[in-house]
């Protein structure tokens, strides 16, 4: 029996398979129906309740465990994991997992949206050569009432067309990228900075306030796409990093 990976409709919105597994295991998580240390079910038990294919659940589980909603144990299957307060530094996460993982409630709210040409500081960002347009966006994220992270982005409009378009705000350009442009190089500088009144107005933090800065440079087929800098009241926010030895 061949299997067929329909669509659903939750809310009069259409959802894929990946999409509904996604959304139902980490609902059952973040609810507290299946607690710290429940083992999900087995990849084959999915497959078959979903009447989906291997790599559909695969696909699924591995972004939870990216997140840091479970942990996959070789031989063991995957189970539920406490909470992290943390990033992890060499990916490009969806912060909406990382404040649902919190146990928080997550909302975007965007706060300007400016399509120009570029200038010599947004192509020195981007990395650009020569002038072209770009989409200016800077939005709020929140974790429950308080605010979790400043996004201040600019979009390489040669590169992504269809974001001249978007109004980014049902939907974060983070995600948004990811889901239509497949990236093949980024780059991460973190830094410390004292919030100037903007960004401590932004974030709801006392002027001069420290704060953490993850600055992303992201490429695809060697075309700049986008340069985001989040900016992280910095007691509320780690980043993580693990590495094993090189290789001679």
């Amino acid at each position: 029996m061949s299997l067929v990976e329909t669509d659903d409709v939750d809310g009069g919105e259409i959802l894929s398979l990946h999409q509904r597994i996604l959304s139902d295991i980490r609902e059952k998580i973040l609810s507290g129906v299946w607690a710290p240390g429940h083992r999900i079910p087995f990849e084959h038990e999915l497959t078959a309740q979903y009447n989906c294919s291997r790599m559909t659940v695969n696909k699924a589980l591995s972004q939870l465990a990216k997140a840091g909603l479970i942990e996959r144990r070789r031989r063991s299957g995957s189970f539920v994991r406490h909470p992290q307060s943390q990033a992890a530094v060499l990916e490009l996460h969806d912060i909406r997992i990382e404040v649902e993982a919190l146990g928080l409630s997550y909302r975007y709210v965007r706060l300007e949206r400016a399509k120009r040409r570029s200038d010599a500081e947004d192509r020195a960002l981007l990395g650009l050569a020569a002038p072209g347009p770009v989409l200016a966006l800077e939005g709020l994220h929140f974790a429950g009432e308080r605010p979790f992270a400043l996004e201040q982005r600019l979009i390489n409009l040669s590169a992504v067309a269809e974001a001249a378009e978007e109004e980014f705000i049902e939907i974060a350009p983070g995600p948004w990228l990811i889901g239509r442009v497949p990236w093949s190089e980024a780059e991460h500088r973190i830094r410390a900075m004292a919030a100037d009144e903007n960004i401590a107005d932004a974030l709801d933090v006392d002027a001069g306030a420290p704060c953490l800065v993850v600055e992303r440079r992201t490429w695809s087929a060697e075309h700049p796409v986008t340069h985001v800098r989040f900016i992280y009241p910095a007691e509320s926010h780690t980043l993580v990093a693990r590495f094993t030895p090189s290789q001679g």
